[in-house]
């Protein structure tokens, strides 16, 4: 028998509900439909753009794709500088979980105290960067202690091979792979390329869930071919350097120039650095001396002095010059020598280097003839070369000069230069009067230069340099096995305010070889010697000497004497 269920037994179903009510709760779903599918139309539709890029704010990345710094390349292909791939350890610090033994061994691993590597995670919720460039084989140790909220990014990490032997050239980069000093920094555009990029999606981790849109490739550096020549450099550094601690000098720096092509093929400085390693260092590491410091060139200017006067007719080589008794009073002031020589000929005062005689010569002609001569052999003015922080000098308007001033200035004081500007000076007696163009690439085509001198005066002055270089002048110790030298040494006292300092020289010596037809000039500066010598002859040519002797091998050049030149022990003292 069935059961018979009475609905209108209920007292909720037997009460009369309002019609209204069930229309109000139809109508409501149906509004917020029509709400919804408006909204949805809205973002769609008419707010499309907006939303996207609000989507694209928060989730999606460009991604740059680095691109490989061209490397650095001596003359002979040997690279210099390169990148090398490096993990860059970041972390998002709220997400990171690590025990303290995990953080202890990060922070080992990164050779960082503990301290600090907290810090770094204190300061930055959403990302910071713990440390750059990092080894792989660092990077793998990291990696594998999975704390989580430590990622890693591939970047790349320069390279120098060569180290502190030439720093000064290639430079160095930042952090960010672009260059700050030297070659790095002068061709930073060329050797950086063009990054290239990618549009992905992120998720709150920063991991890459969806790539978006066509992938740019980068455009990868291009390599840079210097002039020099890693081998020369390497020992013109050795043999810089070692001069420097024999002598207990401050500092000093030597360039090697080829007098064909005018290519630099050294240029080192001590105290140096290893550019990919920086820590703790100081200006007098960094300063490439070579270009950036200028000095009074002193007796080294003493040749240019007689060049003008040879060019402009005044005298000859065999002219005689009265040099007795070795003083010389003008404008209330003493120019002397350390010895009387009497009468010299013009190639005398060359050889004992008269300052005395260098004045006598230079009163035969006019301030705008000197300074017009100075000008065209680039003094005063910043040198053309492809390197940073080349300085200009100091050489005065000629009309300001004063008859004392053109006296000193024909051996060397009051004007300044540097010791590239200086054997960039001397290519005009070595490409037979004319100053040829420098360069930091390599080039195997000759030089075009500008004439100063006659190719007769130029080898005049050679014959002269070459006296000066031998037993007699201040400089027989830059004579070599093997090989004719010519040159000139220069000892000046420093200048300390307004004076000069009695116990502080800089010594140097500039020349070239062989002398009949010159391959290479080499410049050498030493910077306080205070070892008991301080002569240019006695510092700064022998370090020449070995130089000139090494590079002349290493070209190839074909010995030009045969048999060991009379190198005597002791220079005769310059006037200064």
């Amino acid at each position: 028998m069935s059961r018979s269920v009475r609905y209108t037994s209920s007292p909720l179903l037997a009460s009369k509900t309002p019609v209204w009510r069930s229309k109000f709760i139809v109508a409501s779903f149906a509004l917020a439909f029509i709400g919804l599918a408006g909204r949805a139309a809205y973002i769609q539709v008419v707010g499309n753009e907006f939303f996207q890029r609000q989507g694209e704010v928060r989730f999606a990345r460009t991604l740059e794709l680095p691109a490989n710094r061209g490397r650095i390349l001596d003359r002979n292909g040997l690279i210099l500088a390169s990148s090398v791939p490096a993990s860059s350890i970041w972390a998002i610090p709220e997400d990171v979980e690590a025990t303290p033994a995990q953080l202890a061994e990060l922070a080992s691993l990164l050779e960082m105290p503990q301290a600090e590597l907290k810090k770094k995670l204190d300061d930055d919720k959403n990302f910071v960067w713990v440390k750059r460039q990092l080894d792989e084989p660092v990077a793998q140790k990291i990696h594998a202690l999975g704390i989580k909220g430590v990622y890693q990014r591939k970047e790349y990490k320069r390279k120098y091979p060569e180290g502190e032997t030439i720093a000064h050239v290639v430079g160095f980069t930042d952090v960010e792979d672009k260059g700050q000093e030297g070659i790095e920094l002068t061709f930073n555009q060329a050797l950086a390329g063009k990054a290239g990029s990618r549009r992905v999606i992120k998720d709150r981790l920063g991991r890459v869930v969806e790539n978006v849109g066509e992938q740019v490739p980068p455009v990868e550096g291009q390599d840079i071919q210097l002039s020099v020549d890693s081998k020369v450099q390497f020992f013109a550094y050795q043999k810089l350097r070692d001069a420097v601690i024999a002598n207990k000098a401050k500092a000093g720096s030597v360039v090697v120039l080829d007098t064909i092509t005018g290519e630099v093929l050294a240029l080192a400085n001590y105290p140096s650095y290893v550019p990919d390693k920086r820590q703790n260092l100081t200006g007098e590491q960094l300063r490439n001396r070579a270009i950036t410091d200028t000095f009074e060139p002193g007796s080294t200017m003493k040749p240019i002095t007689v060049a003008m006067a040879l060019e402009a007719g005044r005298v000859k080589p065999q002219t005689l010059i009265e040099t007795g008794p070795g003083r010389f009073s003008m404008g209330g002031f003493t120019i002397s020598d350390t010895h009387n020589y009497g009468s010299l000929t013009v190639e005398g005062v060359i050889q004992k280097s008269s300052n005395v005689g260098a004045l006598k010569i230079a009163q035969k002609m006019t301030p705008h003839e000197m300074w017009d001569t100075y000008v065209a052999l680039g003094y005063g003015q910043k040198p053309q070369i492809q390197f940073p922080g080349a300085v200009t000098g100091r050489l005065r308007p000629w009309k300001t000069w004063r008859p004392v001033e053109q006296a000193t200035m024909s051996y060397g004081y009051g004007l300044s230069a540097s010791l590239f500007q200086m054997a960039h000076s001397y290519t005009s007696f070595a490409h037979d009067g004319q100053i040829i163009p420098v360069t930091m690439l390599k080039s195997a085509e000759p030089a075009v230069g500008a004439k100063v001198f006659s190719a007769e005066n130029a080898r005049a002055v050679r014959r002269m340099l070459q006296m000066a270089a031998a037993p007699g002048g201040t400089g027989p110790l830059a004579q070599t096995i093997g090989y004719s030298v010519g040159g000139k040494s220069g000892t000046a006292h420093k200048q300390v305010g307004k004076g000069y300092a009695s116990n502080k020289y800089r010594a140097w010596f500039t020349g070239m070889a062989p002398i009949e037809s010159p391959r290479i000039i080499v410049a050498v500066m030493i910077d306080e010697p205070s070892a008991g010598k301080y002569f240019g002859g006695l510092v700064a040519a022998p370090v020449f000497s070995e130089v000139v002797q090494q590079t002349l091998r290493m070209m190839g050049v074909q010995p030009d004497i045969s048999v060991k030149p009379n190198i005597v022990t002791q220079a005769v003292e310059e006037s200064f």
